[in-house]
């Protein structure tokens, strides 16, 4: 049996409980007691002055290529991160269709999101990619099915409703993918195709999710000038459903937006209150990223990607996507371009690698230096590029972020793409929660770990994860209190964090003494029914 006891750090459980001195015994991957003067049996982690807790849950991750291209993914355990939820906005790698056109629209539309490593996707189902990432990773993984994967398999990236045929079948590969392991659902509602999708579509794929025990993981259809209408929209497909809903990346984007968010709040907490059972994480930064292709509106993506492209290169099309694009009252869709204008927003990758002298700039400079226009610039680049083009864009602001950082049932995540030059959140998000956002905020040391560990798990209906408790899965965390920063910056983004000192997975080192340990002890964490706690 192996055993090691992490000795004398102050241990923070994630229950929201006080902090006590305390030893903490593992042995095969699992906790086995907590107190003081255990036996030492095995080796020793001398834990004096620092702080021990369960490992960090990213409930919002965009590693479901890179985690095959680089299985230790050092910029997620150096910041404690012990698990990766995969899958996010309706949009990745499983399901996908037989055919080898299926497989290459899926690489079209996911490069400016995933990227485009050079990784064997063989795979069909969510099961067969949940095999692949059980073959030794830094850190456990977990999966969600993609809205959108589903209805691609199904009907294409066509812009309409689907018979009853077709959404039989979409409900079907969606029970499909949580019987092979999947948490539940996510769709991404501005992205094609799940943006195609009303009311009852939705509420039907829920109705699944939740007969299973799921979880529904969505990026709202406006999280701008329609969001209490997009909140409300989602608040009744989990009332019609019964579906337990998880909002991601919880902002106000827009600056005529921002006064909304106690509007915001109480719309979710009153949902609450009347039994919905709502959750919903966040990134601590006010500029977010995603594909270039968002600022497009929904109609310019019907047909997938080629079809985009021939859209791209006609005058009349283009003519149609600016008048869109630059409208400014009280958009159908949400208008990145309307949002921030070119100045915001920041070319972060060319998975192509032909234009590498774009990176880290506005699409403002970048236009200016060709003396080009900038918005006949940027759909240039979707042509050019062939969609395969990622963004960072500035639209929060720093007061409502720290808003929303205090609510208990919102926790922490990266949504970091991970890409050409990212956004800093892919290196630090976490530990800038504990240094910058836990004395701003003025939640105790106790709540904001309760935040990022076990309720990350509650949210993603992972039991046995986020806390310090006998049987519970040995992912910890230890750091420094004093020194714990994220040194990550939008002008340097690939740095590491100060502060945390060792990282285990299933009982195993993948962060000793700061120091990515190359070790690959992470597994594929599936779905299993999991009850509420009391």
């Amino acid at each position: 049996m192996h055993k090691l006891t992490l000795r004398g750090g102050l241990v923070v459980d994630g229950t929201g409980a006080t902090a006590r001195a305390a030893d903490v015994l593992i042995a095969d991957g699992r906790i086995v007691a907590m107190g003081s003067g255990l036996t030492t049996v095995g080796g020793v982690i001398d834990c004096h002055g620092l702080v021990v807790c369960p490992g960090f849950i990213d409930t919002h991750s965009h590693s479901d290529l890179r985690i095959l291209a680089d299985p230790d993914l050092p910029m997620k355990v150096m910041q404690g991160i012990t698990l990766d939820v995969l899958g996010q906005d309706g949009i990745s790698v499983a399901p996908v269709g037989d055919a080898a056109a299926d497989r290459e629209q899926s690489r079209k539309q996911l490069a400016g999101l995933l990227g485009d490593p050079n990784v064997d996707r063989t795979w069909r189902t969510v099961g067969e990619y949940l095999d692949r990432l059980d073959h030794g990773t830094a850190l456990n993984t977990s999966y969600l099915v993609p809205h959108g994967a589903a209805r691609a398999c199904v009907m294409g990236l066509e812009d309409r409703a689907p018979t009853a045929d077709e959404l039989a079948r979409m409900v079907a590969l969606v029970g499909q993918g949580m019987a092979e392991g999947a948490l539940g659902m996510s769709t991404g509602l501005i992205y094609p195709p799940c943006c195609y999708a009303a009311m009852d579509e939705l509420v039907a794929l829920c109705s699944e999710v939740a007969r299973r025990k799921g979880v529904f993981v969505v990026h709202m259809r406006s999280e701008s000038d329609r969001i209490l209408a997009a909140t409300d929209e989602m608040l009744t497909v989990a009332r019609r459903s019964g579906v337990h809903l998880h909002i991601s990346h919880f902002k106000i984007a827009g600056q005529r937006n921002w006064p909304l968010v106690e509007k915001l709040i109480d719309k979710v907490e009153a949902a609450r209150a009347e039994g919905v059972v709502v959750t919903a994480d966040q990134y601590p930064y006010v500029a977010g990223s995603t594909m270039l292709g968002a600022i497009l509106p929904p109609w310019a993506h019907s047909g997938g990607v080629d079809k985009t492209i021939e859209r791209l290169g006609s005058s009349e099309e283009r003519a149609k996507m600016r008048a869109a694009m630059q409208y400014d009252g009280e958009n159908e869709w949400d208008s990145f371009w309307a949002w921030t204008g070119p100045e915001g927003i920041v070319i972060s990758d060319v998975p192509s690698g032909k234009r590498p002298e774009l990176i880290g700039k506005t699409v403002a400079a970048a236009a200016a230096a060709l003396h080009k226009d900038a918005l006949d610039f940027a759909l240039d680049l979707l042509r050019d590029e062939r969609m395969g083009v990622s963004m960072i864009s500035f639209s929060q602001t720093e007061q409502v972020v720290a808003r929303l950082v205090r609510l208990p049932w919102v926790n922490g995540c990266t949504d970091g793409l991970l890409g050409g030059r990212p956004h800093p959140r892919a290196f630090g998000a976490f530990p800038r929660y504990l240094g910058r956002y836990l004395a701003a905020s003025g939640l105790g040391l106790e709540e904001m770990i309760r935040k990022l560990t076990s309720q990350a798990a509650f949210a993603m209906h992972l039991g046995g994860r986020g806390t310090i408790i006998p049987g519970s899965a040995a992912d910890l965390v230890v750091f420094d209190p004093k020194t714990i920063e994220d040194r990550a910056t939008f002008a340097d983004p690939m740095q590491f964090p100060v502060g945390v000192r060792h990282v285990l997975v299933a009982g195993e080192r993948v962060v000793s003494e700061g120091t990515a340990t190359g070790a690959r002890p992470g597994k594929t964490v599936r779905h299993r029914d999991w009850k509420r706690p009391e």
